[in-house]
């Protein structure tokens, strides 16, 4: 069953793009290829063809549903534990429909998908086919294994041809769909830029989605690769921009902005250091001697002040969390460069001799100055010797030099006002 079009564009397979329209309810006896849509464990690309838009939520745009067909490679699943846990939109948020203006989500994942095997697979024969009634996202999990140089064997398998028995590798089907895809996604570090799996002296010869591809490869709808990288990268992360592009995809708002390497460019835009909590610390050369202090972690390995990452201020489960927040230093894992140029990790970076060096001179004069400062703000105009509280365990007030160096720090104060 081919979808139906409109006008305009570009479609998958090199058609004349329009949007998607969904067709007609089929009856519950009506098969298709040899499936019965009303069976919960046929391929999703049959089943969904019964389910009707409700009429309790609100439809912008052509797209009333979209399918995500999520695919792995070298992985360890990292990536998806990440996503179940995203608030900024909710997974269930999507796969039910209900948020306004976006399509409803159907989801063809390796693990969470009710049907497996041959009717699992049979999804991916659709999409190549042109067959499913709306169009499809690709999300990669994982590094991409050269299978050029697998020998007789496969890196990685995804379901076997039906006809030969022959095992598909997973690479053989981004080949067959990476052409007719609305848009292709990179989640994790291992997708994007090929990961612990590509580390040096790795045998597979792995490598990250735009390796793959090319740097002129664009989906159907005109999109390259976006890039969500992260060893796991944070939930909301991947969510948010999934939910920005399919509102893209159903024509309601532009295509956000994404940097020269393909990342949300509001998300990395900024480094680890810029939002850490601890940061404040660095700039007065105060540093962490072992694991647990409070202080900057840089002379511990952290390689936060180089690294673009949004951990700091979003956390990685609803706001909450974080590698900094829970005493962990940052290592790196959302670089293109990690984990080779990271190694080894946990190991003082070089710039730290240079830079944590000069925030101690600097930083220490600077932290001293304040000191003097949150002496005279911490007492009231009132108070001429001491705070009079009954908590007190020394003299609060000034004295001496110091009440001196106030009186001329107020008079300058006030003056400039």
């Amino acid at each position: 069953m081919k979808p139906v079009m409109t006008e305009g564009g570009i479609m998958p397979g090199g058609s004349e793009m329009g949007t998607y329209k969904p067709e007609v309810a089929l009856g519950v006896h009506e098969l298709i290829d040899g499936y019965d849509p009303a069976d919960p464990f046929a391929p999703i690309g049959v089943r969904s063809r019964l389910v009707q838009p409700s009429d309790d939520t609100l439809r912008f745009g052509p797209l009333e549903k979209i399918y995500l067909i999520w695919m792995v490679g070298g992985s360890c699943d990292g990536c998806t534990v990440a996503v179940t846990g995203g608030t900024h939109p909710r997974v269930e948020h999507l796969l039910q429909g209900i948020i306004p203006g976006m399509p409803r989500v159907e989801l063809i994942h390796t693990v969470v998908s009710t049907e497996s095997g041959p009717e699992w697979v049979h999804n991916l024969f659709m999409a190549e086919r042109g067959e499913l009634d709306a169009p499809y996202v690709i999300t990669w999990e994982g590094s991409i294994m050269d299978e050029s140089i697998a020998g007789e064997g496969y890196w990685m398998g995804l379901g076997d041809d039906p006809v030969t028995g022959r095992q598909i590798s997973s690479l053989e089907w981004l080949d067959r769909l990476a052409p007719g895809a609305a848009a292709i996604i990179a989640i994790g570090t291992c997708a994007t830029w090929g990961g612990i799996p590509a580390a040096k002296g790795n045998v597979t010869n792995s490598m990250g989605m735009m390796d793959y591809l090319g740097k002129d490869y664009r989906s159907s709808f005109g999109v390259p690769v976006v890039n969500i990288p992260g060893c796991s990268p944070i939930g909301d992360n991947y969510l948010e921009t999934a939910a920005a592009v399919c509102l893209f995809l159903n024509g309601l708002a532009p295509l956000p902005e994404f940097d020269e390497l393909g990342r949300p460019a509001w998300l990395f835009g900024e480094t680890v250091h810029r939002h850490c909590p601890r940061a404040g610390y660095y700039e007065e050369g105060v540093f962490a001697e072992e694991y647990g202090d409070k202080e900057c972690l840089v002379e511990l390995g952290c390689w936060g002040p180089v690294v673009n990452c949004n951990i700091a201020e979003r956390g990685i489960v609803d706001g909450h969390g974080g590698c900094m927040q829970m005493g962990g230093i940052c290592i790196g894992c959302t670089m293109p460069g990690f984990p080779d140029k990271f190694a080894p990790i946990y190991a003082k970076s070089p710039g730290s001799l240079l830079s944590s060096n000069t925030c101690r001179v600097t930083g220490g004069f600077i932290r001293r100055m304040r000191g003097l400062t949150m002496v005279d703000k911490n007492m009231t105009p009132r108070w001429e010797q001491d705070a009079p509280s009954g908590w007190a365990r020394s003299r609060t007030g000034p004295r001496g030099a110091l009440k001196t160096f106030h009186k001329f720090y107020s008079a300058y104060q006030h003056a400039k006002g």
